[in-house]
Order: structure tokens, then sequence, then C-alpha cells
């Protein structure tokens, strides 16, 4: 049997230039230098690294397996250096995502998005990373049903014999830390009863019904819930394997032609519209918005990355930048109020307990 490739995606905020928007160059050298190096050891089969937003990505291939204390303690040791060049550069929030500076052989708990899968390369294999800023973990929940349960955006769940039987999805209970797997299309209404409220269930991976091979994997590390206070939003990553007994490339895309509504924005304490853009693009600015996600293809050759294609730089996706920022503008009239603003539920996780401290004693119970 062919040895599986693991595929590790691991992200943190490291230190924003200039606010919450973009990161420095020089960090980018600093990850790149130790990336390098651990290629050259044959920690690593391959790597790329890049800034979606203030948040540095880390993307690796390599031959250990998901959860590997390796890859993990590789990935923390990254982030603790960025994060001192990031203090020297007196970049802004510098290493905010980070919880501890104790690394114990995982990432997990620690601030850090994780998404890893491992699997047995196809003869061709076709792979979509997704990086978002300023949105959390469950902006990816919609977008994945569409993908692997809506045959309205992929059609290949009704005429491709391998997409036929459906897809699993398993969803995580980020306040309550459990999970459940729930399968589509004959539990579709269980699942969308889950994921309809992603600000507490977030869809981790799905897999072929099949034959359980892997399909996607997110990160659902939420720092407030860790943290139990504001620490930023969690800018989730997602990976998608493409094409040939899974949903096409233009499938996996489509659900991006519509900017939908999800937690993020200031403070990470709005409702705002997700708009795909290119990475040169990636820098959200405008009431630190709209969220960016970014669609990057790799064509992956015996665990080699190779150069990735950048998807959502293509002027098919400008009507939805468009419109996008047609629902920017209208939601902002809102103001502090909701819809715009997350619900009280929401905010307790955001700055907003600090002020109601202060007026505290000050309010009267009713006679």
């Amino acid at each position: 049997m062919k040895e599986k490739i693991t595929v590790s995606l691991i992200k943190a905020d490291v230190g924003g230039f200039i606010g919450h928007g973009r990161g420095s160059e020089e960090i980018l050298n600093v990850a790149r230098e130790e990336l390098e190096k651990a290629k050259n050891e044959n920690l690593l089969i391959d790597y790329f690294t890049c800034y979606v937003g203030d948040d540095l990505q880390l993307l690796m291939t390599h031959r250990k397996f998901i959860d590997n204390p390796e890859i993990h303690k590789l990935a923390f040791n990254i982030f603790m250096k960025c994060i001192q060049k990031a203090k020297e550069l007196k970049l802004y929030g510098a290493g905010q995502d980070i919880l501890s500076t104790a690394f114990s052989g995982n990432l997990k708990g620690l601030g850090p998005g994780i998404a890893e899968f491992a699997f047995v390369e196809r003869e061709s294999e076709p792979l979509v990373v997704f990086m978002a800023d300023k949105t959390e973990p469950g902006a990816w929940n919609l977008i994945l049903y569409k993908i692997f349960a809506d045959p309205f955006n992929t059609p290949g769940l009704i005429i491709d014999p391998k997409l036929n039987p459906g897809f699993t999805f398993e969803i995580h209970d980020m306040k309550e830390h459990k999970k459940i797997k729930l399968k589509a299309p004959e539990e579709s209404y269980h699942i969308l009863l889950y994921i309809g409220a992603p600000g507490r269930y977030a869809v981790k991976s799905v897999t072929r019904n099949l034959d359980d091979e892997i399909a996607a994997v997110t990160s659902t590390e939420r720092l407030n819930l860790m943290a139990g206070r504001y620490v930023g939003k969690d800018d989730p990553v997602m990976m998608v394997r493409a094409q040939s007994g899974f949903p096409a490339v233009g499938e996996i895309l489509e659900p991006f032609a519509t900017p939908w509504l999800v937690a993020g924005g200031m403070r990470g304490s709005h409702w705002v519209p997700l708009m795909p853009v290119s990475l040169k693009d990636a820098h959200p600015t405008r009431f630190d918005a709209p969220p960016r996600v970014v669609a990057l293809g790799f064509q992956l050759k015996n665990g080699e990355l190779g150069k990735p294609a950048d998807l959502f730089d293509d002027p098919a996706f400008d009507r939805a930048r468009a419109y996008c920022n047609e629902i920017m503008d209208f939601i902002r009239k809102h103001g502090p109020f909701e819809p715009h603003r997350l619900p009280l539920e929401e905010m307790e996780y955001t700055t907003m307990p600090e002020v109601e401290k202060k007026l505290k004693d000050r309010w009267e119970r009713l006679e």
C-alpha cells in the first residue's frame, strides 16, 4: 500500500503591520528560512507560506501523519521566532494568538488554527486551500454544506457515481467540546439544525460515504472560548480535495459567488459579508472588514506543492466583490444595533463585559 502524504495548515496572528490588516515581509522571511531548514533536514517534503490579513499561514507537506509533535513543534518555534521579530518591529498585537509559551507536544489549545489531513495521493491530486481573515470557524459551515450536500451547487452529487452516495459531516460543538458525525443526504436536516448556529457549531471535516475517504478539513479553534475573553476573531482555514471522486474545482468555488454574512469585522463583534479576493487583496481595511477569503490551488506531486494558482484572482468574482461592498454599506448603517452587532451571547467574549462592569452597580431593581 502506498504511503500517505499529510498536509498540515497551521496559522497564527504573530503581529499586524499598521493595525490588523496585513503582515510584514520581514516576518515572512523569518518563516521561510525556518521552513527551508526543515525541508533540508527532510522533516518536510515541501511548504508554502504567506500572509492573509495579519495571519501568518504555514502550509506544509510531510510523512509524519496528523497531530505529529515534530511538525507542531516546528510551527510553534516558527511562531515564537516571528513573534520575537514582531516585537522588535513594534508590530500591533504581536503574539495575540499564542495563549501559552509552553509547548507540550501539540498545538491544540495553545491558540493557533490547525487543519490537517492525510491521504494516499491520487494519480492527480488537486487541492484547494482556503485562508480567511477577520471571521470565525463557523464561517465555513454554509459553504461546506453547499459544496458537499447541495445539488443546486454541486450537480456531481446527482450525476457522479462516487459523489452520489453523499458525504459525512463531523461537527464540533466548540463550547461543550463534543463532536457528532451526521450523513448527507439522509440526515441533512439534522446537519442544518446544528451548523446553522455557526457561533457554537463548526464543521471540522467531511468524508466520502462511498469509502470514508477524507474530502475536507477545517480549523475549529475558537480563541475567545479557550481564553474566556476577547483575543480577536479566529481567522479560520480550510482544505478541500478536488476532482476525480470529489467535487470539481468549479463546484468548490461556486458558493463564494455570494458574499455570505459571517461573524467578524471590527473587534470580532459584527455580522459582515465575506469577500473572495486574490492574495494581493487579502488586507481588510474598512471597519477591519469585509472579512477576506483567499483560495489557493495546489497540484500535489509526490507531496510537493509547486506554485499555487490564485483562484479568486478572476473577474468571475468581481460581482461578488461589488455585491459585498453594497452589503457592507447597508449593514454599517445599523451602527451599534443588532443585527449588525452580534447578539449578546456572542458579545460576552468581546470587550463589552469590561464596559458592563463599570455600570453594574448603577442598575436598580424594578418595583
